[in-house]
């Protein structure tokens, strides 16, 4: 079933307000698609995640342009030690994910006779239930921690190397948020507030057009024709389109909370989004 006109809007506006918040968007997403009616795991609609995911994209590079432009482009030296750390990440991230990936689909999946597709983990709630309450845990440790003593440390090649795989961790778990594991593990590793979250959306603007790549492929074969294929690029951009302005209203907002001290209670409320998504699977969602 492909969403209309409302429902993408809903969906971009949860998708905004979310991202930026360590609470894991896709996981606010997913429920809502579902509450709408909407099958989380169709090519259709994961298609659809990734545009909205392109839409914040776009906003965090506007919100932390100006950041970055002192923090990395300020000169040859710091831009190369940067993209250096951006790269042995990314890098991380891969190896860790494709092998996860590969463990899932050909060990689990294809031992209980199912589908063998990753995307398949994507619409069931109480998969998502866990993976929002063990990152919960995660961000309060790491706020507790960060509290007690504040990292001054900038993002090394050894740090960047364990973000790097704790975001390849997160990629076939939705509601295991990458922003929320990425700033966590930084924190726990010492380095400054504003540096691991600098450099948490900075791996997510190299991550991001490498899934929209990867959805897009796998969004054709499953189609087999072009023109189904540009019939529904159109609502995916209004949904970046929506989840962009979204993006950008709750950078404005929230991005503050976050320099505010208060981490450890965007664990809290992972603790409590659990609760609910535990819920919603046993009413049958």
């Amino acid at each position: 079933m492909t969403a209309n006109l409302l429902q993408i809007f809903i969906l971009g506006l949860v998708q905004g307000a979310a991202e930026l918040l360590p609470v894991s968007s896709s996981a606010h997403v997913i429920v809502a698609e579902k509450l709408l009616g909407l099958d989380p795991s169709s090519p259709e609609m994961t298609f659809l995640l990734v545009m909205l995911h392109t839409g914040t994209m776009f906003a965090v590079i506007v919100y932390f342009w100006r950041s970055w432009r002192v923090s990395y482009f300020s000169d040859w030296a710091t831009f190369r030690r940067i993209l250096a750390n951006v790269v042995v990440a990314t890098v991380a991230t891969g190896a860790v994910g494709l092998v996860l990936q590969h463990l899932i689909e050909r060990v689990f999946l294809s031992h209980h006779g199912e589908s063998a597709e990753v995307e398949r983990l994507f619409s069931e709630l109480p998969l998502i239930a866990v993976a929002l309450f063990a990152v919960g845990l995660l961000i309060i440790y790491s706020g507790l921690r960060e509290e007690r003593r504040r990292g001054t440390k900038d993002v090394t090649t050894g740090g960047a190397s364990w973000i790097g795989i704790v975001q390849g961790l997160c990629l076939p778990f939705r509601g295991f948020s990458r922003s929320g594991a990425t700033i966590s593990t930084g924190l726990l590793l010492g380095i400054d507030k504003r540096r691991a979250e600098e450099f948490s959306f900075a791996l997510a603007v190299v991550l991001t057009p490498v899934i929209i790549a990867k959805e897009l492929v796998r969004l054709i074969k499953s189609q087999g024709e072009t023109s189904h294929f540009l019939a529904l690029l159109q609502p995916g951009l209004f949904g970046m389109l929506f989840s962009f302005l979204s993006g950008l209203a709750a950078l404005w907002l929230l991005s503050r909370w976050l320099e505010e001290g208060r981490w450890r209670f965007f664990g809290y409320y992972c603790l409590v989004a659990a609760v609910v998504v535990f819920a919603l699977a046993r009413l049958g969602y």
